[in-house]
C-alpha cells in the first residue's frame, strides 16, 4: 500500500474514533433534576427554581394539571392534548396584571421531550391573559422534563436560567419575543 494511503486511512480512523468517543460522552450526560415519580415532584422543582430569585409576585400558586383535562392542558401548554405527558404543573400568580407562567411537564416514556418543548413554544398563547401578553417565551427540555416560561424578559430570563442551572443539561432552547403594543 502507498504510504499516503496508509496515513490517510489512519487519519480517518482516528477522526471516526474521536467522533464516536464524543457521541458516547454526550449521550451519558444526564439531567441533574431529580427523578420524577409523581406530579408533586414537579412542584418541588418549581420551588427549587424560585430559590434565590427575588420574589416575583406576591402570590404565586403552583397547580398540578390533570393531563387528561384537554382544555387546561391546551391553555397552559398550547398542546392539543396531554396524551404524551405523564405529569404537568403550572405556576402563575393568583391575581396579577402582569403576564407570568412557568410550566413543567414530564413526558411519557418514549416521547421526545425536545419535540414537546418546541410544540409548546410554537403553539402556546402568549396573550392568554386577555388584557396582557408575555413579552418573552423560553422553552427547553432536560431528560424527560419540559420547561416553558412566559413573562416580561426581566422576569422570564432569570427563571429560565435557574431551570437550566438546576437541570445541568438541556436540549435545544426555543425563544419567542412578542412585540407588545406601546
Amino acid at each position: 500500500m502507498n504510504k499516503k494511503v496508509v496515513i490517510m486511512v489512519s487519519f480517518i480512523a482516528i477522526v471516526v474514533l474521536l467522533i464516536l468517543i464524543g457521541v458516547s460522552i454526550k449521550s451519558t450526560e444526564k439531567s441533574k433534576l431529580q427523578e420524577i415519580v409523581n406530579s408533586d415532584d414537579l412542584s418541588v422543582i418549581i420551588e427549587k427554581i424560585y430559590e434565590g430569585i427575588e420574589k416575583l409576585y406576591p402570590t404565586l400558586e403552583t397547580n398540578i394539571i390533570n393531563v387528561e383535562d384537554v382544555e387546561n392542558v391546551r391553555y397552559v401548554t398550547g398542546l392539543e392534548n396531554g396524551d404524551e405527558l405523564q405529569y404537568l404543573a403550572v405556576s402563575e400568580p393568583m391575581m396579577s396584571g402582569q403576564p407570568y407562567s412557568l410550566v413543567l411537564a414530564k413526558v411519557k416514556d418514549g416521547v421526545n421531550a425536545d419535540n414537546i418543548a418546541r410544540n409548546m413554544a410554537e403553539n402556546v398563547d402568549t396573550a392568554k391573559w386577555i388584557c396582557v401578553s408575555a413579552e418573552k417565551l423560553y422553552a427547553t427540555s432536560s431528560g424527560k422534563i419540559v420547561c416553558l416560561v412566559m413573562a416580561n424578559d426581566e422576569i422570564a430570563k432569570p427563571v429560565f436560567e435557574r431551570f437550566k442551572d438546576l437541570a445541568g443539561v438541556t436540549g435545544k432552547i426555543y425563544e419567542k419575543t412578542e412585540e407588545l403594543p406601546e
